[in-house]
């Protein structure tokens, strides 16, 4: 494959002229990083498997747009399988498409001289442009899943770069110090980001996201141990932590309860039903006063249908055609479809909700205190 020539055109496309990330990715072989990856087929609600070298058209096209590359479904390698293998589950890992590499990349403000930990290698590709501009003895990557640090050291060294890798899971330990940590995992407040801060050297920059929002977390480590930054005025959603090889399973008796049962309270909602999940902002409200709740929203011509469930028994169902006001059928010791109701309601007042932009300060207990004005909001806290 002339690869060359497709690097240089996503470069020119997801960086600026004059940025410091326009030649690593240039002259990265991303097709090399994602020989094989997923590919949902939505007739068939699965992923299918597509192989590179057999299609190579394909291959260019997946790799050298500005797109995520799923490698990894629940506990499946895409690269331990066969062309046209099917998979079902959650994607658990890809090459992140380079847009958003660049700009977690731009969040963390790496300079000559510093070190970078990559949390959560995937395929390896912000280790790649981290080691291109900083020098790979700078740059370390971490992963919980040992294939996929052995697959992006292989692939790394084949294109001459040979930073650190390690396989551990980051929510027990992260060996060594570093200036600047940069995640491309969605991190848990609390414990989750005790051990990331204490990774970090006093005067270092984190940069994550925060599992269950889409909110990116940057700050700088002060002399006592906390974290001081914001939430920024960006967004992005990267894949959850996890310690073992897929995710915890669904709740899927609750889920159950919620699509069937007939709830203590049946009313009219006040607004229309929402597709959580794409409701960024919303949703990441909704993870800080209320965290724990998942989601599911289905539609069937005008009618949608959106689940709500908590581990604590809690759930919602709320059913409406287009944007007529849905019936709402709620059970368990919460009433979750009330508490998405007053960020709606929040929003509609005032035009916006105070995430964007708040401050933030994280203790080394992980515990991320988050203000704007006269709101306060806390996450990771028991």
């Amino acid at each position: 494959m002339d690869w060359q020539q497709h690097a240089e055109r996503l470069a020119d496309q997801v960086t600026d002229p004059d940025s410091r990330w326009l030649a690593p990715v240039a002259h990265t072989a991303r097709h090399e990083l994602v020989p094989r990856w997923w590919e949902y087929d939505d007739p068939a609600e699965m992923w299918v498997l597509r192989d590179g070298p057999s299609d190579p058209e394909a291959w260019a096209t997946a790799a050298y747009s500005d797109v995520s590359v799923v490698t990894r479904v629940g506990a499946q390698h895409a690269d331990h399988g066969k062309p046209g293998d099917y998979a079902g589950g959650m994607a658990t890992s890809s090459s992140t498409l380079p847009s958003l590499v660049v700009r977690m990349l731009r969040h963390g403000r790496l300079g000559d001289g510093l070190d970078v930990l990559d949390l959560g290698t995937g395929a390896g590709g912000l280790t790649a442009y981290a080691a291109r501009r900083l020098g790979d003895r700078h740059v370390t990557s971490i992963d919980v899943d040992p294939y996929l640090t052995e697959a992006a050291a292989e692939r790394l060294a084949r294109m001459g770069l040979h930073p650190t890798f390690h396989a551990v899971d980051a929510t027990a330990e992260i060996p060594g110090r570093y200036d600047r940590i940069i995640c491309t995992v969605a991190i848990r407040a609390g414990a989750g980001l005790r051990t990331v801060l204490g990774a970090l050297r006093e005067g270092g920059r984190l940069v994550t996201t925060l599992a269950g929002t889409s909110l990116i977390l940057t700050g700088w480590k002060r002399k006592n141990g906390e974290l001081v930054g914001r939430i920024e005025r960006d967004w992005a959603e990267f894949m959850l932590t996890r310690s073992g090889q897929d995710y915890p399973p669904a709740l899927a008796q609750v889920f159950k309860r919620a699509d069937q049962d007939a709830g203590d309270d049946v009313t009219t909602g006040r607004y229309p039903v929402l597709d959580v999940a794409n409701a960024w902002e919303v949703r990441s409200m909704l993870e800080v006063t209320a965290p724990g709740i998942q989601h599911r929203f289905t539609t069937r011509g005008k009618r949608r249908t959106l689940l709500l469930v908590h581990r604590d028994g809690s759930w919602a169902r709320a059913i409406g055609d287009w944007t007529e006001p849905p019936t709402v059928h709620q059970g368990g010791p919460r009433r979750l479809w009330d508490a998405l109701e007053r960020i709606r309601s929040r929003l509609n007042a005032e035009g916006a909700l105070p995430l964007y932009g708040a401050n933030a300060r994280v203790t080394p207990d992980g515990v991320v205190h988050l203000s704007r004005g006269q709101w306060r909001g806390t996450m990771g806290q028991e």
